[in-house]
């Protein structure tokens, strides 16, 4: 038996496999505990199983079995986890890694489509997720067929406008942070952050305090000002996803993870996420070859989790 975690910044999602199966699945909300071995204790002690093998996907840079989460004031590691377990095989892995483990695994229902592309089977995989925070993560495909998974942070990378507007939504986050990363666009509080950058734009507008409400909003059509939110958060979206196509080479295709892409994709596919994606002048027809989809099953981190205790 493989218990499998994704521990995130706002939730912590565990499951039992048995080989390829998962048997008990249950979610927590992060806020509501001091740690995951809170968590662990609650989910195991009314199963009678005990696991053999773990490995949790962090929301942070894993170093050594270590991991302090990005957006949570936890500290993840290895040695706690084998003695609260009682067992030496535990392994910590990036979120996104997990996910991106997961991608040769998950059938066809498991994705939207944004764009068909021609998939190359045996390519590089190119995996980036928006929700609270941002992550990406690539696969790199070896002889055997299996691959290396390669975790990033490159979440953390600079934000770099493209133009006028959102030189200015640069400017108007620098009075906020002393650097503005590109997660601070690209995330559920990055949302929240080009509301009220717009909002500034706009002399009446309704108070929102969430990023769910302003998708909300944007999908029913009800708020102008979150509509304009969810378009340039869309476009700069796709703009990143072109750009880690061209750097990683990504013909296995392009997929977008965590929270956000999941409750907007009638969006993402009105058009302006592929605009930005293919807009990189010569290379256009390049990346109109490349699939990009959307990861809709949320239990694909603690598949991919399950999948690198199991070959481990």
């Amino acid at each position: 038996m493989i218990l499998a975690g994704d521990i995130g910044g706002t939730k912590v999602n565990l499951a039992l496999f048995d080989g390829k199966t998962r048997a008990v699945e249950k979610r927590y909300e992060s806020r509501n505990f001091s740690g995951i071995e809170e968590i662990l204790d609650d989910f195991l002690k009314d199963n009678n199983t005990k696991p053999e093998r773990a490995c949790f996907g962090v929301a942070g840079q894993v170093i050594e079995g270590n991991c302090k989460l990005t957006n949570l004031s936890w500290q993840v590691d290895t040695t706690r986890l084998r003695k609260n377990l009682g067992m030496d095989a535990v392994w910590l892995i990036n979120d996104l890694a997990a996910t991106a483990y997961a991608i040769p695994f998950l059938g066809p229902e498991a994705f939207s489509i944004i764009q068909t592309g021609t998939p190359v089977s045996e390519a590089r995989v190119s995996v980036v997720s928006a929700g609270t925070g941002l992550g990406q993560a690539f696969l790199v495909p070896e002889k055997n067929g299996t691959y290396t998974i390669m975790d990033s942070e490159g979440g953390h990378c600079d934000f770099s406008p493209r133009n006028e507007l959102e030189a200015e939504l640069l400017f108007f986050l620098q009075k906020k942070y002393s650097r503005v990363s590109i997660e601070r666009v690209l995330s559920g509080p990055g949302l929240l952050d080009i509301y009220k950058f717009y909002i500034t734009k706009h002399e009446e507008h309704e108070a929102v305090d969430f990023p769910a409400t302003i998708v909300e909003r944007a999908i029913a059509k009800t708020c102008p000002v979150c509509e304009k939110t969810v378009e340039l958060f869309i476009s700069l979206y796709g703009a990143l996803a072109g750009n880690l196509a061209l750097q990683y080479l990504s013909k296995g295709g392009v997929y977008l993870g965590g929270g956000i892409a999941p409750k907007i994709v009638p969006l993402l596919q009105e058009g302006g996420f592929m605009e930005s994606f293919l807009a990189k002048g010569r290379f256009e027809r390049y990346l109109s070859e490349i699939s990009v989809k959307v990861v809709m099953d949320e239990s694909a981190p603690l598949l991919g989790a399950a999948q690198y205790a199991l070959v481990l």
